[in-house]
């Protein structure tokens, strides 16, 4: 027993080691390190089912409205298969990449395969790297098949080796941008994507109908069999004819179910201006010599044909070519000389035609060009139809000190990628043909030339849509040159003042040309004027005319609401899909 004045001895060792072990942050971390940690596990937590976890860890932008919304709905509604359909220029790219990103931040997606146009490829990789932080590669060879995330060209990957291996392997989801490519089931593209195996599958085009409603079948059977039963089903509850459906309701309920499709001018989608100016040029004295004899030798033969319209499509094909340049009508005549047998005349008028060419010294539309780019002192897509064109002014303006870059459709990915950098970087102008403006973005550009013009509306619309864009931040200047006393200067006023093109949204002029094409597209009924007025004046201003009229009568209908016949009930039906409210731009 203790004494009562003895004193009492604790062990205090392992109070005085622990206090050693707090002071060095012992065995655990500091407070702050703890409190990232529970912020860690708190960003884990899915709050709402409903709410996309991605948008919390998208490293350099901010997804619009309406590409929020239909992530959403292929998420929660279509089960991670649809068709994303909106129209040119709304960011289809963007909301398959907020689908693929959800997918892949829950946890429900982790080998993909994404198959796009090649000179898509790259632009795609640098997409999804930048905007949303996926680890995507561009396939290059056999083994880069393995990596979980992989863009490639459909040509690669429908070739063997390629398809064998991609066949063999199980993807969590498939994409397919230009989906439309895929419209016949009868093209090996199809045949061959229908045999890839996916849990998840996005379909991206614009145009989910182009032709007729079987299109729109073999699309969505290939996306989800069965959701519009078979083949003879399908045509028996909602064919008329190819072009004519029925049973709208119906069939617009089931579309609704597998199809979103955003229309320019939806609410929250802000576009900036287009502010178009026609340039119009006169020919020098020999430029409209050349001109006026391309018209009397078309003439000449049309008339020889007695009148076979078919026959002569290729002719028209020289008077648009001399809007052009002498560079691209004369390989058109070399090339039609070298065909022709030796001791027809023919040869020799073409040859006269070729002699034409060699006495003109000057092209007004590049000097005018020349002026237009050094007056905006500003980086310019020009667009032309013609290689030999795109040649010409590549010399012409590396003659006059001016920095320009072609892209066209038959360079390789890289190549293309290439001039694309160079575009942003160094040059001043890039020279597109219009298969080498297809799906390229260009919003870092606000100028554009057309230094020709399609006869196809559609077409013109398409290359506005490089730089008139979401993303664009500045009005954009579009500059159409336009030579005098020839076709061209009928077809700028047929698209700018009869169908008011440069103002129309895409929708509106999708429903204008389907209620016009019923039997010839217009670019056929240019050619059938041009060749039955053989270059009269008076008989060529008063075709167009009443040409004109036509497509504005049209025009006044579908701004009226009027529904449209044939094709344009499918293209509104389409539209309702997307459950928009279209405004003008």
């Amino acid at each position: 027993m203790l004494h009562p004045n003895a004193m009492l001895h604790f062990d205090r060792t392992w109070f005085q080691n622990l206090e050693e072990r707090v002071n060095r942050n012992g065995p655990w971390d500091d407070w702050t390190m703890y409190q990232l940690a529970i912020e860690a596990e708190q960003t884990k937590l899915v709050t709402s089912f409903d709410d996309l976890q991605c948008l919390r860890s998208l490293p350099s932008f901010e997804p619009m409205p309406h590409q929020i919304s239909t992530a959403r709905k292929v998420l929660h509604e279509m089960s991670g298969r649809a068709i994303l359909a909106d129209e040119v220029g709304l960011g289809k790219t963007i909301e398959a990449g907020l689908v693929l990103k959800e997918y892949l931040v829950r946890g429900l997606v982790r080998r993909v395969l994404i198959l796009v146009p090649a000179s898509l490829v790259l632009q795609w990789v640098r997409e999804l790297n930048q905007k949303f932080g996926i680890s995507a590669i561009a396939q290059r060879k056999e083994h880069t098949w393995q990596h979980e995330v992989v863009v490639a060209s459909m040509d690669t990957a429908k070739r063997d080796p390629h398809r064998e291996i991609l066949l063999n392997q199980d993807y969590d989801m498939l994409i397919i941008d230009e989906a439309h490519k895929l419209k016949n089931k009868k093209t090996t593209n199809y045949q061959f994507v229908n045999l890839l195996r996916k849990k998840y599958c996005l379909l991206l085009t614009a145009t989910p109908v182009q032709n007729d409603m079987d299109e729109l079948f073999n699309l969505i059977t290939l996306l989800k069999p069965g959701q519009l039963g078979g083949q003879s089903e399908f045509s028996s509850n909602f064919v008329v004819d190819k072009r004519v459906p029925k049973n709208e309701g119906q069939l617009h309920e089931k579309l609704s179910t597998v199809m979103i499709r955003n229309r320019r001018g939806d609410g929250g989608i802000q576009f900036t201006k287009r502010i178009v100016k026609n340039i119009p040029l006169s020919l020098s004295a020999e430029e409209q010599a050349l001109y006026d004899a391309v018209t009397k030798f078309v003439k000449e033969r049309f008339d020889e044909s007695e009148g076979d319209f078919t026959s002569m499509l290729s002719l028209v094909t020289l008077q648009r070519e001399v809007c052009s340049s002498r560079d691209a009508v004369f390989l058109t005549l070399v090339n039609m000389f070298k065909k022709t047998s030796e001791d027809s005349p023919l040869r020799a008028k073409i040859w006269d035609l070729v002699e034409v060419i060699r006495g003109i010294q000057t092209n007004t539309k590049a000097e005018k060009t020349l002026e237009l780019i050094r007056e905006m002192n500003d980086k310019v897509i020009i667009f032309t139809e013609y290689r030999a064109t795109q040649e010409y002014l590549l010399q012409y303006f590396r003659a006059n000190n001016l920095v320009a870059v072609p892209y066209r459709g038959g360079m390789n990915r890289g190549k293309k990628d290439w001039m694309m950098d160079l575009f942003r970087g160094r040059a001043q102008v890039l020279i597109a043909t219009e298969a080498g403006g297809e799906g390229i973005n260009l919003q870092f550009c606000h100028h554009m030339i057309n230094f020709d013009l399609p006869w196809n509306p559609m077409r013109v619309e398409q290359r506005i849509g490089r730089v008139h864009r979401l993303g664009q931040t500045n009005d954009v200047r579009i500059y159409n040159l336009c030579t005098l006393n020839t076709i061209e200067e009928h077809i700028v006023g047929l698209l700018h003042e009869k169908i008011n093109l440069f103002e129309l949204v895409i929708g509106e002029l999708d429903h204008i040309l389907e209620r016009f094409e019923k039997k010839e597209t217009l670019e056929q009924r240019l050619a059938r004027v041009m060749l039955e007025t053989g270059g009269n004046t008076e008989k060529l201003r008063e075709q167009m005319d009443n040409l004109g009229n036509s497509l504005t009568q049209i025009r006044h209908e579908v701004e009226a609401d009027e529904v449209p016949m044939e094709m344009g009930a499918i293209h509104i039906m389409l539209d309702a899909v997307g459950q928009t409210v279209e405004v003008r731009p």
